[in-house]
């Protein structure tokens, strides 16, 4: 098998990889654009980092990102200055609002979204020297289900769909769990986007539950509801994450319990952390895209 040398060396750097401390993995995504799914990213990341975590969110939605727009930054620098071999992963970190750390890659630039296999080996560089750093690294990934979607939801140990009580949203949400369910993907939790009740959010999950079930012989976890907030929709205008600007909001308490949520999943264990498993899981990419393109 004929590797190229940067595929070489990500294969040789995870070997040499050691988690200081375990490191949760989690995507966030969404089978159609609207839903949301940046916007619980934004404030799932917040509220974990309220609660003591250091998170970092990694914008993987590598053609249109927004999680810069969404909490009004303007990096200097994003992911494709570090593909580019002009800047490392420690120089284009921001700092946001939350006391979160975001990794920003570079919207409306199609280039970014069709990385050669070398390419991509620069991005597994980017993660294979932070797991001093971080306790989550929370990838939002962009909505539906390309091939980009479906590498970087592999390599997580965890994902969250995000749906909204809307026919075509929770069509494409199933659509999505199948694409990847065929991928080997496991660890699915659900999140209802903008209900009107908890009752409404719990409907709307078990008309997916049971497709999945039904369908797929898949369990779908129900993480929670979002309620309609007209408080988040001021948050978004100020640019701000809902926890910080208005943190007794019904949607602000409700990211809160979602992070408690999340705090109280088994940290990974064993010799390889979810970091490790996020590496691990692109070099696989990148080497099989390496050898078709070769």
């Amino acid at each position: 098998m004929h590797l190229s040398e940067p595929l070489l060396d990500q294969a040789s750097g995870l070997r040499r990889m050691r988690a200081a401390r375990p490191v949760k993995v989690i995507a966030v995504t969404g089978g159609k654009g609207g839903v949301g799914k940046t916007n619980v990213s934004v404030n799932l990341a917040a509220s974990l980092s309220r609660m003591g975590s250091k998170v970092m969110l990694f914008d993987a939605d590598l053609g249109l990102a927004n999680v810069d727009v969404q909490l009004g930054l303007s990096p200097q620098r994003n992911l494709s200055h570090v593909i580019a071999g002009e800047s490392t992963l420690s120089d284009i970190l921001v700092e946001a609002p939350g006391g979160f750390t975001i990794v920003p890659a570079s919207s409306g630039t199609q280039r970014m979204a069709e990385l050669s296999a070398d390419e991509h080996a620069s991005l597994i560089r980017c993660f294979s020297d932070i797991e001093d750093s971080v306790d989550v690294l929370i990838v939002d990934t962009a909505a539906g289900i390309s091939e980009s979607v479906v590498n970087f939801v592999r390599a997580c140990r965890e994902l969250i769909i995000v749906a909204c009580d809307e026919p075509s949203s929770i069509t494409d949400a199933y659509a999505l769990i199948k694409v990847l369910n065929r991928h080997g993907v496991e660890g699915f939790h659900m999140v209802a986007n903008r209900v009107r009740s908890q009752r409404e959010g719990h409907m709307l999950y078990h008309k997916l539950a049971i497709a999945t079930e039904r369908f797929l012989n898949l369990r779908l976890d129900f993480l929670g509801s979002i309620p309609e907030d007209e408080r988040l929709r001021r948050a978004v205008q100020k640019q701000q994450p809902v926890v910080m600007v208005y943190p007794n909001s019904p949607s602000a308490r409700a990211f809160g319990e979602l992070a408690k949520r999340i705090g109280s999943w088994p940290a990974p264990s064993g010799a390889a952390s979810d970091l490790e498993f996020f590496v691990e899981r692109l070099i696989e990419y990148s080497i099989v895209h390496g050898e078709m393109a070769g």
